[in-house]
Parts: C-alpha cells; structure tokens; sequence
C-alpha cells in the first residue's frame, strides 16, 4: 500500500509537472498512442457543436411572421408559384407549410398528412450528426479507460522485470494511465452535456413547428383567425 500509494504520487507529480513546464505537445506524448483517437473523437465532436449550434438557430427554423406572411400573400391572390418556391427554400417551416398548401385543395386530412410526412424529413436533418455526437460521448471514456489498462500493464510489465526500484518507469506508466483517463472524460463530458441539449432542442423546434403548420391548416379552413401580432 505504500509503495503504490508512492508510485501513485509520482505520477501525479510528473502529470503536473509535465503540464506546468511543458508544452500540451509534451502532454499528448505522455498519453501514449490512446491519445490519438481521442484528440479524433475532440476536433469530430468540436466541428459537429459548432455545426450544429449554427444550423440550430430558431430564427433560421422558425422565422417569425412567416404563417401570417402567407396568409398575407394567399388573402391577396399574390401567392404564386415564385412564392411558394420563395417560401419552400426560406426555411424548414416553409419547406413543411409547402408541403401542406400543395395539398390544401384535397382537404384537412391530406394537409395534415402531407405536413407529418414533409416534417419527418425535417427532423432527420434536424438530427443530423447527433447520433455521432453521442457515439463520441459514449466511445471517449472507454479511450481513456484503454489508455488506463495499457499504462497499467506496462507499470506491472516494469515491476515484474525490474522490480519496484525504477520508480520513474512506473511512475511514467502512471501518469499515462491518468493521463488518457482525463483526456477520455474532459471529451466525454461536454459533448454529452451538449448532445443532450441540443436533442431537447431539436424536440422544441419541431414541436413549434408542427404548431405553427397546424395554425396555418386551420386558418385556410376558416377554423381560426390569424393576427401578426399573436406571434410576437
């Protein structure tokens, strides 16, 4: 117990000092090769956050006003071709409000299921990537637990041929085995925080959508007056 409680402080000593001297360079070299992939797994997960907290913009899924502007334009006779394609390419709600005045003319019903079927679309990209999000979140700490089987098999490797003299030796597969268990959990843990949430997003997003294109069902049936200002 005190020998491994001794070999145990020299490795965080050297992690330390390897981190306060050193460069970040000198850290990934200390992790050992499980570093690799998960500095893979850091740069996937950061381009799909950035990607994602982008593409996930409400005002770029939902814009405001857009049911009424097309109440507008049809309660004018300005709604043409021109402009359903205008509003089929403006946003993913103009895409599923398409998809239900192409059909209005065969009912409530058909608008309904035509607005479902153009939604699922939507949520699939909505979602895009966020499977391998939560891959990563779920693949980093066992990294890190590889880095940590594999430090610990060269500490016992080291202990059976040189014995417990070589504290550097053992110290060093230490040190490895926590590096790679810090680097597995520092990726793990924000990408699954931020997996999560932009889940919970995408659940807001489609369920405001499918509001908003039930809105317009009603309004072209004369089931429901719309104002601009009730989307404020």
């Amino acid at each position: 117990m005190v020998i491994s409680s001794a070999l145990f402080s020299s490795a965080i000593l050297a992690t330390a000092t390897t981190t306060s001297s050193g460069t970040l360079f000198d850290l990934f070299k200390a992790g050992g090769w499980t570093m690799v992939p998960i500095a893979i797994c850091s740069l996937i997960a950061m381009g799909i956050i950035v990607e994602r907290i982008w593409a996930l913009k409400r005002e770029r899924i939902l814009p405001k006003h857009l049911v009424a502007q097309v109440w507008t334009w049809i309660k004018n006779g300005q709604f043409d071709k021109s402009k359903m394609r205008d509003l089929k390419n403006s946003s993913e709600l103009g895409e599923v409000l398409t998809a239900g005045l192409l059909n209005h003319q065969y009912g409530r019903e058909s608008m309904k299921a035509s607005i479902n079927e153009a939604g699922r679309a939507v949520v699939v990209r909505l979602e895009r990537y966020l499977n391998t999000l939560g891959s990563i979140a779920l693949v980093a700490p066992l990294l890190g637990l590889l880095g940590t089987v594999i430090g610990m098999i060269k500490v016992f490797t080291v202990m059976r041929v040189e014995g417990v003299g070589n504290a550097d030796a053992l110290a060093g597969g230490i040190s490895e085995a926590l590096i790679t268990t810090a680097a597995g959990m520092a990726v793990a843990i924000p990408t699954l925080v931020l997996h999560r949430h932009f889940i919970r997003r995408v659940e807001e997003l489609v369920t405001d959508m499918e509001q908003e294109a039930l809105k317009m069902v009603d309004v072209l049936h004369g089931e429901r007056e719309i104002f601009t200002s009730s989307q404020d």
